[in-house]
């Protein structure tokens, strides 16, 4: 491994403001890697806490955690996001740093997210990947990522260069008022559109990526969990857009139903009379629906801008970083 390139732009931790720094990491079996991820981030973050969140290993994840030092827990439902789920409802912390534990990402990195995250008074900072050679970030997942990081900006507005990247830090506002809704590693995408819709103040560094240690094997399925993230965003399009979505399902049955009625029109208009009569009823059948969507649409529209200000009130009732220890101390 390139230690010049692991070293990176080095920020130091102990000029920055005093605040309680967690370091969230979410493992399944990984054994192989772990207690270098443990002593990486002792050594970038040494006043931080680092939490590791077993999701029912079976490889000796618990005890190498253990034997680094690290504060160890468990969440027996299975899946990434149920484990996000249960690390923010119980760590207590002014700055928060998830990062997965298969020794992938830069943990000297870590000083300069937060740096920007404090400096700029931003919730959420993430950390792009730059693959360091091909077995690090795959040619499928590349492309995968920048496909639906192509759909988040077409129907979002705006996005990130790396939405499905797994390095965030968060500042405490943000993880306390976010509801996390996914079970599995559709969670970075939960987290991207949130932010997005919030209008929160986010931002995006480049940082290494490396290849898996040996012993270590990926848990992401490219075609099944690239799917489940498409769902994700289907699902969250329709939450969060229902106007849109429910507009444009309306519009497509409204010019179907009109190119349908064309020719009986007219023969009516000619002729008098109407021949194609299960035509007209299924014109009339198809125009009815698009209005009821239309209608569905405005009624949604209504009740997702009742719930995000909801979630805005949730957000702006959390400390913001440092508030509650006084303010920063520079």
């Amino acid at each position: 491994m390139d230690a010049e390139a692991r070293r990176g732009d080095r920020y130091s931790f102990e000029e920055m403001p005093e605040f309680r720094v967690a370091v969230l990491v979410p493992c399944y079996n990984e054994a192989a890697a772990i207690a270098d991820v443990i002593a990486a981030f002792r050594n970038a973050l040494p006043g931080a806490s680092i939490y590791v969140y077993d999701n029912n290993s079976t490889d000796g994840t618990i005890e190498a955690a253990q034997a680094a030092g690290a504060i160890v827990r468990r969440e027996r439902r299975q899946g990434k996001g149920n484990v996000v789920r249960r690390m923010f409802a119980d760590v207590e912390a002014d700055v928060y740093v998830l990062v997965d534990g298969d020794a992938t990402y830069d943990a000297p990195s870590a000083p300069r997210l937060i740096a920007d995250l404090v400096e700029n008074g931003r919730d959420m900072v993430v950390g792009a990947r730059v693959g360091r050679d091909e077995a690090a970030y795959r040619r499928g997942h590349r492309v995968g990522n920048r496909l639906l990081t192509g759909f988040v900006t077409t129907v979002f507005g705006r996005s990130f260069t790396d939405i499905l990247s797994g390095y965030r830090v968060f500042s405490r506002r943000f993880v306390k008022s976010f509801p996390v809704l996914s079970g599995g590693f559709e969670i970075e995408t939960e987290l991207t559109i949130h932010a997005l819709e919030l209008d929160l103040p986010v931002g995006e560094i480049e940082t290494p990526y490396f290849a898996r240690p040996k012993g270590s094997q990926s848990k992401l399925n490219t075609w099944k969990d690239g799917f489940r993230i498409l769902w994700m965003i289907f699902k969250l399009y329709r939450s969060e857009r229902p106007l849109s979505f429910f507009g444009g399902i309306g519009l497509s049955l409204a010019m179907l139903s009109v190119v349908l009625a064309i020719p009986v029109v007219m023969t009516f208009l000619s002729e008098g009379i109407v021949p194609r009569l299960p035509t007209a009823v299924l014109s009339t059948g198809l125009m009815i629906v698009a209005v009821l969507c239309f209608a569905a649409g405005l009624i949604l529209d209504t009740v997702t801008r009742g719930r995000r200000e909801m979630k805005l009130l949730a957000y702006l009732a959390q400390q913001g970083i440092g508030e509650s220890r006084g303010g920063l101390r520079r």
